[in-house]
């Protein structure tokens, strides 16, 4: 008597992707390196070592608060590189570990985990850190003239001012335009020669290493395309009628936006999931940096419009989801 077939009953999915979630993870941190290495080449060795304070304090905080699997997966790592390349190379190191271990716990555990956030957990850590810091959050150093010396005081003590004299301070592209009406030449501003937080080093290597994401599959075009398209019309207009404003390519290059727009607003987690709702959605983005650029309190606004569309992704993703197959009645005939 032949045997019957066995069957086995599990729960969906039952088809596994190919790629996993610490491939992906791992692969963004991969793609990060090369502007980590831009920072160091531009403000020496404190840039790796307020990166590497803001990735101690991630890695512990989710090494307290989370599993041995979500700890080995490459997303807290990718937080606190991210919140790194968010801050000025002179921050003291102490701030830099508090603010990597209040990304994971308000900005990510708190909220059940990965995949669960609803902001982006680097972004909300350089939140804390500029509510609760705001001087040395707001002190740019000059780009380093020597690879190997420090740029700012970063081992002052814990609970302790770092000493001003300690470094020498350069206004930001931005800071210069609003407070002072001068505009910086686009070349540096590419290039990344100028002060302003780490992730304000090469738009060239930023483009480049989002470009192999997407090349991968893992980072959707449409999110920074429709940021960096919506600034640069909308500041060309508004350029157009007060030549006084920054132009579209200042307002593109200058600041953090081509990291935003890249790496933090394509986040998986905390950005739509429909095509449709992916351009709302960096509308939303770049319509809000320009007019808190222009006519906000102070100089940068990235951090703020993605933390503000993140709030509305759950309503973005409602509306904008596909009618499924079937759900409509048919019309009853007279």
């Amino acid at each position: 008597m032949t045997p019957r077939p066995r069957f086995i009953v599990s729960a969906s999915p039952h088809l596994k992707a190919p790629v996993s979630t610490p491939v992906i993870m791992w692969t963004v941190v991969a793609s990060l390196l090369p502007i980590v290495a831009a920072s160091f080449y531009f403000f020496g060795i404190s840039a790796p070592l307020v990166i590497l304070a803001c990735c101690a304090g991630a890695l512990g905080a989710e090494a307290i608060t989370g599993s041995r699997h979500t700890l080995v997966d490459g997303s807290a790592l990718i937080t606190g590189i991210l919140l790194g390349l968010s801050l000025p190379a002179s921050l003291p190191l102490w701030m830099g570990v508090i603010g990597g271990a209040v990304a994971i716990t308000l900005g990510k555990r708190i909220f059940g985990g990965l995949g669960y956030n609803i902001f982006n957990p680097a972004l909300l850590g350089r939140a804390f850190l500029m509510a609760a810091f705001p001087v040395p959050m707001t002190t740019w150093p000059a780009p380093a003239t020597h690879l190997w010396r420090l740029v700012g005081d970063n081992f002052a003590l814990p609970l302790m001012s770092a000493d001003p004299a300690a470094m020498v301070t350069a206004a930001t592209p931005l800071g210069l335009a609003k407070f002072e009406r001068t505009q910086t030449a686009i070349v540096p501003l590419i290039l990344g020669t100028t002060g302003g937080s780490l992730g304000e080093t090469s738009a060239i290597v930023i483009l480049a290493c989002g470009a192999y994401l997407a090349v991968r599959g893992f980072l959707n075009w449409r999110t920074p395309a429709s940021i960096l398209l919506t600034v640069a019309l909308l500041s060309g207009v508004i350029h157009q009628v007060d030549p006084n404003r920054p132009g579209p390519l200042f307002m593109l290059f200058s600041g953090g936006l081509i990291l935003g727009a890249v790496y933090m607003a394509t986040d998986m987690v905390t950005s739509p999931t429909t095509n449709r709702g992916r351009w709302i959605f960096g509308i939303g983005i770049g319509a809000l940096v320009v007019l808190i650029r222009l006519w906000g309190g102070l100089p940068e606004a990235v951090m703020y419009a993605i933390l503000l569309m993140n709030a509305v992704v759950p309503y973005i993703n409602r509306a904008t989801q596909p009618r499924v197959f079937g759900t409509r009645l048919p019309k009853v005939a007279a």
